[in-house]
């Protein structure tokens, strides 16, 4: 039976004869000749010298029909000798059991093949074009970046038909590890709309997305005036505030909210001497701080601008935000609340709200969480954050702030 060839015909062959079998030794004194030559080990196993100087391991068989075949092992020395032979034994044990290795292999590669094209990668970014259509292109954009920050790092590279819950719950576990529940949820949400895809297509048999409910994997926090609108419909919402009717002082209060993120009461009761308009920062002292620690808060372009312009309304006075009977005191704590109720987000957004959509938004642009941490003042959780001081990483979360409020002019414009 002919000898399958793996060389051009063209180039002559020659065994080289041979007492006993394979050394490491006789192997490395092999020399370079004109003609290619085999080195014969047994059992089918031989070694081919090339003309280019290549040391090949190959094994030749007889399948169950009777024909010969010939199965490539790999270069010398990246397989050993003792390599070599450990798998022509196991390829000889599938022949005993009526399988062919070079076929099987085959079959394996194939298999690779069509994983990779159907990897949740792959798939999700399939979903994701047809999705797109018709939509917002920012939250589009927004959806994919957190396909390849949170999800595609943990299942990315895995076949979509493969995938089970654990692996699931092990994404949400890390995203979580992050200080990002939110993100958490979202991750989810988006890898079961992936899953009902690949399962519409033909792709996948199962949703393990479905059978996960955040509450079974994620920690839940107290919710106290939560309520806020999500990210998509942070634009719409930013209109309506450049149109409220109500007082100027009141729609520049919401702006400055949205722009600082602080919290209400520290908003409302801030007085003008507080801010440093040519220095951009806006300093609040420990006793008006939930955390009873100063805060500083970097002021964008904007954010200054918004200033000036209510100085010359406000600016008399000792309050940013003075209320209407009594100037000495701040606007009342629900002057915020009953603006938004008033442009119809009534129970969906709350001035608190701000703060959950600057948190979720800036870990979507993948601001450090220290960094986002820090300019919410919240309270000290682990080491990183109980080194706390008010002016810890000051010169980047000024740059983060900035990038806040030139997201904040995109959406209200795109």
């Amino acid at each position: 039976m002919p000898e399958i060839q793996l060389q051009p015909t063209s180039i002559i062959r020659r065994e080289r004869s041979q007492t006993s079998a394979l050394t490491d030794l006789k192997i490395r004194q092999a020399k370079l000749e004109s003609a290619q030559y085999k080195l014969f080990d047994g059992g089918g196993l031989h070694l081919l010298i090339t003309t280019n100087g290549s040391k090949l391991w190959r094994w030749k068989y007889t399948k169950a029909n009777g024909t010969e075949g010939l199965k490539a092992l790999g270069r010398y020395p990246d397989i050993s000798l003792a390599q070599a032979r450990d798998i022509r034994n196991e390829m000889r044990k599938q022949l005993v059991q009526g399988i062919d290795p070079a076929e099987k292999a085959r079959r394996e590669k194939h298999a690779r093949l069509v994983a990779a094209e159907n990897s949740f990668r792959s798939v999700a970014k399939s979903w994701w074009e047809k999705w797109r259509v018709g939509g917002s292109a920012q939250h589009a954009d927004q959806v994919m970046r957190r396909f390849e920050k949170n999800v595609f790092p943990h299942i990315g590279s895995r076949p979509v038909s493969e995938i089970a819950a654990t692996e699931l719950v092990a994404m949400l576990n890390a995203i979580q590890k992050r200080g990002v529940t939110d993100l958490a949820k979202r991750a989810l949400q988006t890898s079961n709309q992936v899953f009902r895809y690949a399962i519409a297509n033909g792709l996948a048999a199962n949703n393990p997305a479905a059978a996960i409910r955040p509450s079974d994997v994620l920690q839940s926090r107290p919710k106290v005036n939560l309520a806020r609108v999500d990210g998509k419909e942070l634009p719409q919402l930013l209109r309506n505030i450049e149109a409220y009717r109500g007082t100027p002082a009141t729609r520049l209060a919401i702006k400055l909210m949205a722009q600082t993120f602080v919290r209400t009461t520290e908003l409302i009761a801030a007085p003008w001497s507080e801010f440093d308009l040519e220095a951009a920062e806006w300093r609040i002292p420990a006793n008006r701080m939930k955390a009873k620690k100063p805060h500083i808060v970097p002021l964008s372009t904007q954010s200054v601008s918004l200033l000036k312009t209510l100085h010359l309304i406000t600016g008399h006075g000792m309050l940013l935000f003075p209320g209407e009977r009594d100037h000495s005191k701040p606007m009342s704590n629900n002057t915020i609340l009953k603006a938004l109720k008033i442009m119809g987000y009534g129970g969906q957004m709350t001035g608190h709200g701000f703060r959950g959509v600057a948190s979720t938004m800036l870990h979507e642009m993948e601001f450090d969480h220290n960094h986002i941490e820090l300019q919410l003042a919240h309270l000290p959780r682990d080491q990183v954050s109980a080194a706390y001081n008010h002016a810890l990483y000051l010169k980047q979360r000024r740059v983060m702030m900035q990038a806040w409020a030139d997201y904040l002019d995109s959406c209200l414009v795109g």
